[in-house]
C-alpha cells in the first residue's frame, strides 16, 4: 500500500493519526510503503501546517515592539548599582543628563527593568503572585483538562466554510461538544464555552495552541478576552508550542476521525453539518471503545465537573489604591487618568497602586501585570506572570 495506490489524503491522515497515537516511524513507513525520508517530511509538514498540511501558516512568539534596547537596559542596571538608593525618576533624569544622544525610557519602563532583575524594594505588606510557567499537564481524572480547537476550515455544499468548534475531555475523551461554525469570531466561541460550561460545568485547565480566539499574537501577553474571561472563572489556561500539534494529540487524533467521517462529503449547510456532527458525537461518546481508555466507551467513566458554572462578582483589590474597571478600549480611565492596557481586560477590573512617585502597578487578579507612569500613559509590562509567552 503506498500513497498512489488509493487515496492520498485519506492515507496520510491516517498515517498522521497513528503517529499521533504513539507508533514509530519506521514501521508505519514500511506498512505504507514510504521511505523515512518521505514519513518524516509529512510528520513536520503537519506540525508546521496543521491537519490539512495546505497552507502555512506562519506563528512565531509575539515579541513587544516597545522592547527596550539591551544597552539601554544595561546602563539602567549600571546606574542603579552606583546609585542603589535611586529610584525609577532619578535614574531617568541621569540618563537623560549624562548620556543626551540616548533616546530616554519612560519611568515605567526604568521601573520595570528594575524590578526584573530584583532591584526594587517593595512596600511591606504587598504580596507578590507570580506564575513559574504554564506547563502542559498529564492528568488521569475528568475536568482536570480540556483541550480545545478549531478543526482545518472546509467548504460545504453551499459554498460557505464552516469552522468547526471542538472540545473534550483530555483524561475521557469525552466529546464535549463540535459546534458547526461560520467563522471563528470570539463572540461565537464565548457562546460555544458558556454553554458547556453550564452542561458540562467548569474544568481546571484549558488547553489550545496560540490561534484567535485562544489568543492574540499582538496582545498583551498574546492573551484574548476569551482566555482572560477563562481565568477570571478559575481555570488555567495551557498552550501547546506552535508547531507542535503533537502537543494535544489526543484532540488531533479525534479530529482526523471527525474529518474522516463527517465531512467527506461535506453536508450541504451548516445545518445539515451538525446533524452530522450531532451523529458523531453520540457514537464517539456511547459506541465507539477506545483504546486509551481501556477499550470503554468515554459516557462510561467521564462525569460533569463539581464546579457549576455561575455569574461573575466584581473583583476588588483591597491591597490597591484604587479599583478599575477597564474600558472597551482597553483603557484605564480613572479622573483625567488614561492609560492603554489592552482590550483583553476590556471590561475587567484591575487594581492600581501606586509604588514610587508616579509610577504605578496595575494587577489583574493575584498577578501584577505592569507599570505606568503619569507622563508614558501606558503600561509596560513585567516579565510575562502567567508563563503564556515561555513557548
Amino acid at each position: 500500500m503506498s500513497w498512489m495506490e488509493c487515496n492520498k489524503m485519506d492515507e496520510k491522515l491516517k498515517f498522521i493519526a497513528r503517529y499521533l497515537e504513539g507508533e514509530k516511524i519506521a514501521p508505519l513507513c514500511r506498512e505504507f510503503g514510504v521511505s523515512r525520508t518521505t514519513g518524516h517530511k509529512l510528520i513536520e509538514r503537519y506540525k508546521m501546517m496543521g491537519q490539512m498540511a495546505l497552507v502555512e501558516q506562519k506563528r512565531t512568539p509575539h515579541r513587544y515592539a516597545n522592547k527596550l534596547p539591551i544597552a539601554v537596559e544595561a546602563l539602567i542596571l549600571d546606574l542603579k548599582r552606583e546609585y542603589p538608593n535611586w529610584g525609577a525618576p532619578k535614574i531617568r533624569e541621569k540618563i537623560i543628563k549624562k548620556y543626551p544622544d540616548v533616546r530616554p525610557p519612560a519611568r515605567s519602563t526604568v521601573h520595570a527593568v528594575l524590578d526584573r532583575n530584583g532591584l526594587v524594594k517593595h512596600r511591606q505588606g504587598r504580596k507578590r503572585f507570580k506564575a513559574s510557567g504554564t506547563t502542559l499537564t498529564h492528568v488521569t481524572l475528568p475536568n482536570q483538562l480540556w483541550c480545545a480547537d478549531y478543526k482545518g476550515e472546509f467548504m460545504l455544499g453551499n459554498k460557505q466554510y464552516c469552522y468547526p468548534l471542538t472540545i473534550t475531555d483530555y483524561a475521557t475523551r469525552y466529546l464535549l461538544t463540535c459546534e458547526a461554525l461560520a467563522s471563528t469570531k470570539e463572540e461565537f466561541a464565548f457562546e460555544i464555552f458558556e454553554r458547556a460550561f453550564k452542561e458540562f460545568g467548569l474544568p481546571d485547565s484549558i488547553r489550545t495552541d496560540n490561534g484567535v480566539p485562544f489568543a492574540s499574537a499582538q496582545a498583551f501577553y498574546n492573551l484574548s478576552k476569551l482566555s482572560v474571561w477563562w481565568m477570571r472563572h478559575g481555570i488555567n489556561v495551557e498552550r501547546i508550542r506552535p508547531g507542535h500539534p503533537e502537543e494535544n494529540g489526543r484532540h488531533e487524533r479525534m479530529h482526523l476521525t471527525l474529518k474522516l467521517e463527517t465531512t467527506r462529503p461535506p453536508r450541504d449547510n451548516l445545518i445539515g453539518q451538525q446533524e452530522s456532527f450531532d451523529k458523531f458525537i453520540d457514537e464517539f461518546n456511547t459506541e465507539r471503545p477506545h483504546e486509551g481508555i481501556g477499550n470503554k466507551y468515554p459516557s462510561e467513566i467521564y462525569k460533569p465537573s463539581a464546579r457549576a458554572f455561575k455569574p461573575l462578582e466584581p473583583l476588588h483589590y483591597p491591597l490597591h489604591d484604587k479599583t478599575v474597571l477597564v474600558s472597551q478600549c482597553g483603557r484605564i480611565c480613572d479622573r483625567g487618568l488614561k492609560v492603554s492596557l489592552s482590550r483583553a481586560f476590556a471590561g475587567q477590573e484591575v487594581g492600581i497602586k501606586e509604588m514610587e512617585d508616579g509610577i504605578w502597578v496595575v494587577s489583574f487578579l493575584n498577578y501584577d501585570l505592569g507599570y505606568f507612569d503619569d507622563q508614558s500613559k501606558r503600561v509596560e509590562p513585567v516579565e510575562d506572570p502567567f508563563g503564556l509567552l515561555k513557548v
